[in-house]
């Protein structure tokens, strides 16, 4: 067949359009809509003067800004300087910046200054699914995922490898200043490259040595980002954060496609998941307005303290403990011993009685209750040796929170709680998965905790209007309206 004819030197037949750069369903569009939608007082909460200056050199406008970092975290790109290439190089950015093309220093300056307050957006994008109607609230799961720092594991140190450190930091010093003598010539006006770059060293670590003088014995410090920590994820340990997500389903028959939204975001330094529970769930209440009928979780939020929370606050949870099934199943388990509140007994399958003995205390954990039966009862009794050993009987320790881990037992058990518990691997570790993979997620751009805080809850928001972006597409006229609405309001 015949080639088609290209020339590079090809002029335009007619004058090119800014707005035909984009699909009319693009999800670029998407975003400008939505960012033009705020209004001052939303723009006013994040610290955004949507006005501008009446005097001085013209600025970008801010939803201009705001919009490119929104559609860069939707698509991956969250470094300032790759949406300085993209904003003159790709299409959507183009159209998005309307042919203008902001410095890398201008995209940061705002970034910098508004990031904090853009995690209000999250909230924002939430709300509006709740609105339209989007989301299940019959169930919604939370679970965390380890996120690398910015920052190397191998630069960790505990208080002797710091103090190590410094010694050979300052013996550097000293050979660099022996080299650099000037033989009672001026000084130079500046230091040399390799000894500055010591005397930084060696001030990081004599600010890192002040402050794990101050933390408990075994402490280890990041001299890059001083408040990442090492965690042990899948893939080893990595100097990073625990980053936390409470997931919501879809309405299938609503949305008219299957998808998720991000209700909650936050970042820790905690190695497991067990104090993230209660705040978690709080988060997601509070961004929702409403609250959600079942919250799963793994067994890394499994505690006593947080199912004691979660009853006195009226939330349903549903999660497995530490305890194998085998274990549970066991004839003799703790559970098969049935209390009595008002004798303050308990009474063993074979109908023998336990009564209580002392209170046990225990280094950084409750004390527990003991219980057991008079003495030569259990010797005595036909299940001696697979009940118990221990020639004084078979004794139970009974924390404060015994009651409500028995009820998340037996409600773990019934049937359609079971069905239910099996939705849980169908959020969080998707969403996880689309984080990493699609949006960039494997690494934090940003050092120290606060300021990951902001990228992480930037990320669950372009999650949620990645999600949102594609109901839209599927929507035609004033559906499409009603969206970008509900976001603005």
């Amino acid at each position: 067949m015949p080639l088609r004819a290209i020339s590079r030197e090809q002029g335009w037949l007619l004058p090119p359009s800014v707005d035909e750069l984009v699909g009319e369903d693009h999800p670029a569009r998407f975003v400008a809509a939505f960012v033009e939608a705020l209004d001052r007082t939303a723009l006013g909460e994040m610290g955004i003067d949507a006005d501008g200056e009446e005097l001085g050199a013209p600025a970008y406008p801010p939803r201009l800004l705001l919009s490119i970092w929104l559609y860069g975290f939707l698509r991956g790109i969250r470094s300032s300087r790759k949406l300085e290439v993209a904003c003159r190089e790709q299409l959507p950015f183009l159209w998005l910046s309307g042919f203008s093309h902001p410095d890398h220093n201008t995209l940061w300056r705002f970034y910098q200054t508004h990031r904090e307050q853009m995690r209000r957006l999250l909230k924002r994008t939430v709300r509006a699914a709740v609105k339209l109607g989007l989301v299940d609230l019959a169930l919604q799961a939370v679970d965390g995922t380890k996120v690398m720092g910015n920052a190397a594991k191998d630069r960790t140190y505990d208080e002797e490898e710091l103090t190590q450190l410094l010694e050979r930091a300052e013996s550097a010093i000293r050979d660099l200043e022996a080299q650099n003598t000037t033989g009672g010539d001026s000084p130079p006006p500046s230091l040399p490259p390799a000894l500055r770059k010591k005397h930084t060293l060696r001030q990081q670590v004599e600010t890192a040595l002040a402050q794990i003088r101050t933390e408990e014995e075994g402490a280890r410090i990041n001299l890059t980002d001083p408040e990442a920590v090492l965690l042990k994820g899948r893939a080893g340990y990595v100097a990073g954060y625990n980053a936390q997500a409470m997931v919501s389903p879809l309405c299938r028959d609503v949305a008219g496609q299957s998808g998720l939204v991000i209700s909650a975001a936050a970042i820790t330094t905690d190695p497991d998941d067990h104090r993230q529970l209660v705040p978690m769930i709080d988060q997601a209440r509070e961004n929702r307005g409403v609250a959600v009928g079942v919250t799963l979780a793994d067994a890394g939020y499994h505690s006593g303290e947080n199912l004691q929370a979660c009853e006195q606050a009226g939330t349903p949870v549903l999660m497995p403990e530490s305890q194998t099934d085998s274990q549970l199943a066991d004839p003799y388990h703790k559970d098969a011993f049935v209390y009595n509140p008002d004798s303050n007994i308990y009474t063993c399958p074979h109908g023998q009685v336990l009564t209580w003995r002392y209170e046990k205390h225990r280094v950084g954990r409750s004390p527990v209750q003991v219980y057991r039966p008079m003495g030569g009862v259990c010797r005595a009794c036909p299940a001696f040796g697979v009940c118990t050993k221990n020639r004084l009987g078979r004794s139970l320790e009974v924390g404060p929170h015994e009651q409500v881990l028995r009820a998340q037992r037996q409600r773990r058990k019934a049937a359609p709680n079971q069905e239910l518990y099996r939705h849980r691997k169908e959020l969080p570790e998707p969403t996880f998965g689309i984080l990493k993979e699609q949006l960039g997620a494997r690494r934090f751009l940003l050092r120290g905790k606060a300021n990951v805080a902001a990228e992480w809850s930037l990320l669950a928001t372009a999650f949620n209007l990645r999600t949102l972006s594609r109901i839209w597409q599927r929507r035609t006229g004033r559906e499409k309206v009603r969206i970008v609405g509900a976001l603005a309001a």
